[in-house]
């Protein structure tokens, strides 16, 4: 049953909670260049947001004689690496996430890395913040079709124990704010290496910087009411 109240928070990861995308960038060149390949930005910025599946098949493109899966592994790998060296959080993400919990509102972790990414990242964010923060993760594991495909959304509130129309997520991508915007939830979109169109977000915001569960409240409200 849908309410006019919000009851849940999704959030993406990369490029929304962490700005790991110069990571992943970094992992898919040096793996494209040890097959004599080169990896250019505008290729890099092209699979922003998009299912690893789909980034292993590009990177195939560009000469990576490798099969999926294990192209899959090696950046998700390279990446944790450059992860437990330093972990690149938005700026007020966790200061958000902090009062969202104080809240006692349930939050979910959406994204298309493989779980063990996930879950490294919430490891940290956890210690980060002194407790548990993600009731639920959903990852690229998790998911049959990923975003913009609204399945990972759905499972995420379903996780959560909520409905979809009761939750407020956060996305920087245009993939993942297509995905949570077809599922049903309130899209507050934050790009930051790509833009967003401004049909796949209910509004955008320039960071979660400053901002407090209040503002959260007002702009489900806002879009909720005119639904």
């Amino acid at each position: 049953m849908t309410s006019s109240q919000l009851r849940g928070v999704l959030f993406d990861m990369d490029g929304t909670i962490i700005d790991s995308e110069p990571y992943w960038m970094r992992a898919e060149r040096e793996l494209v260049e040890s097959f004599g390949g080169t990896w250019g930005e505008q290729q890099a910025y092209a699979l922003v947001g998009s299912g690893l599946w789909n980034s292993a098949s590009l990177l195939i493109s560009a000469g990576v004689e490798l099969e999926h899966e294990v192209i899959i592994d090696k950046l998700s790998a390279r990446v944790r690496e450059q992860i437990s060296e330093s972990v690149p959080w938005r700026p007020g993400a966790r200061e958000l996430m902090a009062e969202i919990l104080q809240a006692g509102l349930p939050m979910a972790l959406v994204t298309m890395s493989i779980g063990l990414n996930a879950r490294a990242v919430s490891a940290a964010l956890d210690r980060e913040l002194g407790q548990k923060v993600f009731s639920a993760i959903i990852s690229a594991d998790d998911v049959e079709r990923p975003k913009p495909d609204p399945e990972a959304y759905l499972a995420g509130a379903a996780a959560i124990g909520v409905d979809i129309s009761d939750t407020l997520s956060f996305e920087d991508s245009s993939y993942g704010a297509a995905s949570a915007f077809s599922a049903g939830s309130i899209t507050i979109g934050i790009p930051l290496h790509v833009e967003i169109p401004q049909g796949s977000t209910h509004e955008q915001w320039e960071s979660m910087a400053g901002t407090g569960l209040n503002d959260l409240r007002e702009a489900f409200g806002r879009h909720r009411s005119a639904a």
